[in-house]
């Protein structure tokens, strides 16, 4: 089922599917190079991990246009298994990772992406166009002006040529010309090559030498799922992001089973574990990517071009590839988030700039968008119960008084449920009409327990009303007020 694809997802956007891949392989070269040193293993580690999941998720991946292979945020959760156990057992950790995307897949996991805010998805967004302006800067700094005056002319180039053709992709036209001028005029500058050798053959099946035992199990687990949570993490708000670019769905829980079997592929054939990325994902996008076809085009002409074309592509200038990725993190930034904070809600905006600092401050997505989540679901349960009230009415002759609840009675509203009572008032008869409220939980259950046996120690009948069946239903369960032998035990303190 999971090679199941539409025709258009294929074919539909032909010329501009195979301009953008084209695009996105050229870019995801020395990105690919970078995570490998990152995680300690060799380029060609990155290089055909970046093939196999790019080409492996244009098939079985839920996302049409987005594009995934090795990434920053998985290489840096690999660096100490990689230092202390070496690359077989993260080739091995790497299959695990798989596996377990693939049970998260069928168990639906990505459906917990509704409990993720919008706050937090600008957050994670914003934050990620931060860290892709900030992975630039090694290649700006210390440097001779011709670099400058190169990264310069590639954003000129980037953002004036779709005024004259808009059918060329513009950051291609920025990576051919730069090269070119850049070999014409003899630069002094530093270029793909120097960011490692690229490999010179095709990768091969393996399978990892590990003891397939308990120990090897012990010591990649933890990796395994680290790496399988933040993997999906990415791949989830980037296929999010990717829908609101191109105002078309995707099917979350198949990209979950497609990033397990692209990283099992990637292990199987001496890769590393990656996920989706956000920034090549935008390229493809802007470059006029849309379908699967851009995916596997990305994938495909990456390895030709490092395989085959590799001494075109290590003369290929830096900065022509900075350009286009500072292109990328202005393109990401969510700059209306800043115009917003005067009108949105302060919370929202503690939200999003809480994901913005952790994910930068940390550098791991994944607890950028905890945070974010914890927050956003503290500020939503504070709100909620502020709308919460008690009213109340006594009689003519001041021996009974009627309290209307009204709202939601949970662990965020429960103290100020009790406080909306008064116990020391005389009363031969008090009646909690609960027609209006609706109990959530066992601390709002113990809530009501403490009002009515307050008002019973003082000496007043107290009838509850109106309750509704699901508050019902767990007050009857696990209320104590109208259980005697259950009464006895919270009041004699066991």
């Amino acid at each position: 089922m999971l090679l199941l694809s539409r025709k258009q997802d294929w074919l539909g956007n032909v010329r501009a599917d195979v301009l953008a891949g084209l695009v996105v392989a050229l870019a995801l070269i020395p990105e690919a190079i970078a995570f490998s040193i990152i995680a300690g293993v060799h380029p060609k580690v990155g290089l055909y991990a970046s093939f196999c999941i790019a080409v492996i998720t244009a098939f079985v991946g839920g996302r049409p246009g987005m594009i995934s292979a090795a990434t920053g945020a998985m290489a840096l959760l690999m660096v100490n298994l990689v230092k202390d156990h070496g690359l077989q057992y993260l080739l091995a950790a790497t299959l695990l990772t798989g596996g377990l995307q693939i049970i998260a897949g069928y168990l639906q996991l990505a459906n917990l992406m509704r409990f993720v805010s919008r706050a937090v998805v600008t957050g994670f967004v914003n934050a990620l166009a931060i860290l892709i302006f900030m992975a630039q800067l090694p290649e700006l700094i210390n440097v001779t002006w011709h670099v400058y005056a190169l990264a310069a002319a590639g954003l000129l180039i980037i953002y004036t040529f779709p005024l004259i053709n808009k059918t060329i992709p513009s950051p291609l036209v920025c990576i051919l010309s730069l090269t070119a001028v850049s070999i014409l005029l003899g630069l002094d500058v530093r270029t793909v090559g120097d960011m490692g050798e690229l490999p010179d053959a095709l990768p091969m099946f393996l399978w990892p030498d590990v003891p397939l035992d308990l120990s090897t199990l012990k010591i990649i687990f933890p990796y395994s799922a680290a790496m399988a949570v933040v993997g999906l993490l990415e791949s989830l708000m980037t296929a999010t992001i990717v829908d609101d670019l191109t105002d078309t769905p995707s099917d979350k829980n198949r990209e979950c089973k497609g990033q397990g079997i692209a990283n099992i592929v990637a292990g199987f054939f001496g890769g590393m574990a990656g996920c989706a990325m956000i920034g090549q994902s935008v390229i493809n996008v802007k470059s006029g990517g849309r379908g699967r076809l851009s995916t596997f085009i990305a994938g495909s002409m990456l390895l030709t071009l490092v395989v085959f074309l590799s001494d075109w592509v290590s003369i290929i200038p830096m900065a022509a590839l900075v350009a286009v990725m500072i292109m990328v993190s202005i393109g990401t930034f969510n700059w209306g988030s800043i115009r917003d904070l005067k009108t949105l809600p302060l919370s929202t905006n503690i939200v999003m700039i809480l994901t913005v600092v952790v994910v930068v401050w940390t550098h791991n997505l994944a607890y950028g968008v905890l945070a974010g989540v914890l927050m956003a679901a503290l500020f939503f349960a504070n709100k909620i119960g502020h709308f919460m009230y008690v009213e109340s009415d006594l009689s003519a002759d001041g021996e009974s008084r009627v309290y209307r609840v009204v709202g939601q009675v949970f662990f965020a509203s429960s103290d100020k449920f009790n406080r909306s009572f008064d116990f020391k008032e005389a009363l031969a008869e008090v009646t909690i009409d609960l027609s209006r409220a609706h109990f959530w939980d066992i601390t709002a259950v113990g809530a009501l327990d403490k009002v009515v046996i307050k008002f019973r120690r003082e000496g007043a009948r107290v009838n509850v009303i109106g309750m509704n069946e699901a508050s019902e239903t767990i007050v009857d369960r696990f209320g104590v007020h109208d259980k005697p032998e259950e009464l006895d035990k919270v009041l004699g303190g066991h």
